[in-house]
């Protein structure tokens, strides 16, 4: 059903790294979702109704605010593709995150209300009554709640959508909250045991859980997070297929939005080429990066000594030192000036995050050591944190 959908409603389908083609994906989406939520709220919302059931008129009440979600992922979408301006240069995309934020609040709205309201039946109960239309209605909705999850999911994975995650981790925890709800209804028609207020508080639980985990993944998507592993392999795999590019060092990625990343990297390259070659290199390196895998590329070219056995020998001595201290620091950008009383070794260190040693630890254990190779040597060591 979802492949049908986009070859009807959304152009050039498989372009989904267009901001055009990536809205159009999320107003089908927004559209299908905003309707079915709609007619499953009405039809729980009358059955509560007559039933008095606090968890089904609860049900209801979160697919209505389902159908709000949709409608800000709707908006989101569109603003999403706006192209960039001079008070935004790096685009919009980001307001999917913001998007992503606001249903994760409102799943916790909907999750507090819940609670609240369970709680207040069990203070104060009132009687359940037991329709074979509630369980009609709630058996329709779990299954249209499901497929709405397989939808979501897939959309998100095709376009790399956090908003559309988030609407499908949403529209999971219905299925498991409306199946609790349809288990109460049958208990209470079997048994004549009401447990509908309890369930509630247990659906609530899982409610708040879910829309917790949205907000942490959507925090860290706007707060700036580590690139996933592949992206990193990825860049790595196309630079390695240059024979000039001798070390790698300094990468950053940087995420506005779905499609709008950006990298910026330093490439160690032999000091005694052409540098209008080497730079000619390195076009082609940040042209591939950006055609092959979307990312807009930057590289510093940083020229190092390879013909100097003096220096070749004493970089591998201090990458030694360096690895006494921590296996997992590195070395790079490593320069010898040599003076008359004393001769200075200038470079950069990769510590990272994990490590035990601060940044000024790190440092001054690496000085004493490199003054056992030779007591001249004074040192200029920049940190970097990867």
């Amino acid at each position: 059903m979802t492949e049908l959908l986009s070859k009807i409603f959304v152009k050039d389908r498989e372009n989904v790294t267009d901001p055009a083609v990536r809205s159009r994906y999320g107003a089908m989406a927004g559209i299908v979702c905003i309707v079915l939520n709609s007619l499953l709220a009405t039809g729980k919302l009358i059955a509560g109704l007559f039933t008095g059931s606090i968890a089904i008129q609860a049900d209801a009440l979160n697919n209505f605010s389902d159908a709000g979600a949709s409608v800000i992922s709707l908006v989101s979408f569109r603003l999403a593709s706006k192209p960039p301006d001079r008070d935004h240069p790096f685009g919009h995309a980001r307001i999917e995150y913001i998007a992503s934020m606001i249903v994760s609040f409102m799943i916790l709205l909907i999750g507090f209300e819940l609670l609240r309201e369970s709680i207040g039946k069990i203070i104060e109960p009132s009687a359940t009554e037991f329709s074979i239309l509630s369980v009609i209605i709630l058996s329709v909705s779990i299954l249209g709640k499901l497929w709405m999850y397989l939808f979501n999911r897939k959309i998100g994975k095709k376009i790399n959508s956090d908003v559309m995650r988030a609407t499908a981790a949403d529209s999971l925890s219905d299925v498991v909250a409306t199946s609790a709800v349809l288990v109460t209804t049958l208990v209470l028609h079997f048994t004549g045991f009401d447990a509908d207020a309890y369930v509630g508080i247990a659906v609530a639980v899982f409610i708040f859980v879910s829309g917790i985990k949205i907000l942490n993944e959507t925090k860290n998507s706007l707060l700036g997070s580590a690139p996933v592993d592949e992206q990193v392999a990825a860049i790595k795999k196309i630079i390695a297929e240059y024979p000039e590019a001798l070390g790698i060092h300094d990468m950053i990625v940087h995420s506005y939005g779905p499609g709008h990343t950006f990298a910026t990297l330093h490439i160690e390259v032999d000091g005694s080429h052409d540098v209008f070659e080497t730079h000619d290199v390195i076009d082609n390196i940040e042209k591939r990066i950006e055609n092959e895998l979307s990312i807009v590329c930057s590289i510093h070219l940083d020229p190092i000594v390879t013909d100097d056995e003096q220096i070749t020998a004493l970089f591998a001595a201090v990458k030694e030192k360096a690895c006494e201290i921590s296996p997992d620091i590195t070395v790079h950008d490593f320069r010898f000036v040599k003076g008359v009383t004393h001769s200075n070794l200038i470079f950069d260190i990769v510590l990272p995050f994990e490590s035990a040693l601060t940044p000024d630890e790190a440092k001054a254990c690496l000085c004493q050591k490199i003054k056992e190779i030779d007591e001249s040597y004074e040192t200029v060591i920049t940190v970097d944190r990867g």
